[in-house]
């Protein structure tokens, strides 16, 4: 029930990027490669990502969809799909206020699934020309996650409240070229369990809209589930559409 509640929240949070009827305010881009991950799963995988944004003068709403796969002998070994929205309602310039919502089913992680909905402040603290910039931001929310198996005390749940903290820099190496680096995390103020991930990559235009892109993410949890790492690396190659 309080999933349930959670997703509805969330939904009624990003109505804004579903709503738009001017298309030309939207920008893309899809993504197709090949993953390398250690942790939870050790394999090479097939990576797809798509991800939007809708921008006007108040608001800013991104969403981000990923899934990666693998089967061995007919048995599958990887199994994994996450999903963010966030929607910023931008004021004074370079400030902003979100709100946001993560969901992440991961097969061999420990967890059934793992989401969260936060919201907070923001701020464009530096910019140079449109693709070179940092942004940091701070809030709290809620967290719930569902175990495969039962911990000691017999629970399957783990719910508390949470503090995220979360920084991009976007860096232009040329007109062709952007280095990107993304930190977060999410601190329980109940179970002390923290969350986090890095992510860098560097893409480089090939032609036109496509670009190659090389990508290393980590994602590191303090509190594990029994029989799981605590940490899980994915070294991408894939190719990207921007649209």
């Amino acid at each position: 029930m309080q999933f349930r509640t959670t997703l509805a929240i969330v939904s009624l949070a990003v109505s804004p990027m579903v709503v738009g009827d001017e298309f030309e305010d939207w920008e893309g881009e899809a993504e197709l490669g090949v993953l390398i991950t250690s942790g939870n799963s050790e394999e090479t995988d097939i990576n797809s990502r798509l991800a939007l944004v809708h921008e006007v003068a108040e608001w800013r709403n991104s969403g981000e969809f990923r899934s990666a796969f693998s089967e061995s002998e007919d048995e599958t070994t990887t199994e994994k799909y996450r999903g963010n929205l966030q929607s910023d309602y931008k004021f004074e310039g370079s400030q902003y206020l979100f709100v946001r919502g993560s969901y992440e089913d991961e097969r061999f992680s420990g967890y059934d699934f793992q989401s969260s909905l936060t919201s907070g402040y923001g701020n464009r603290v530096w910019q140079r020309g449109e693709r070179s910039f940092l942004d940091l931001s701070a809030g709290a929310g809620y967290r719930f996650n569902k175990l495969e198996e039962p911990d000691e005390d017999g629970n399957r749940d783990e719910e508390e409240a949470i503090t995220r903290l979360a920084g991009q820099f976007d860096y232009a190496l040329s007109e062709n070229a952007l280095f990107r680096q993304k930190l977060s995390t999410e601190i329980g103020l109940d179970e002390n369990n923290t969350e986090t991930e890095s992510e860098t990559s560097v893409q480089a235009t090939v032609v036109g809209n496509l670009s190659m892109k090389a990508a290393y993410r980590v994602q590191h949890v303090s509190d594990e589930p029994a029989g799981s790492d605590d940490t899980d690396t994915e070294i991408s190659l894939s190719l990207l559409y921007g649209f």
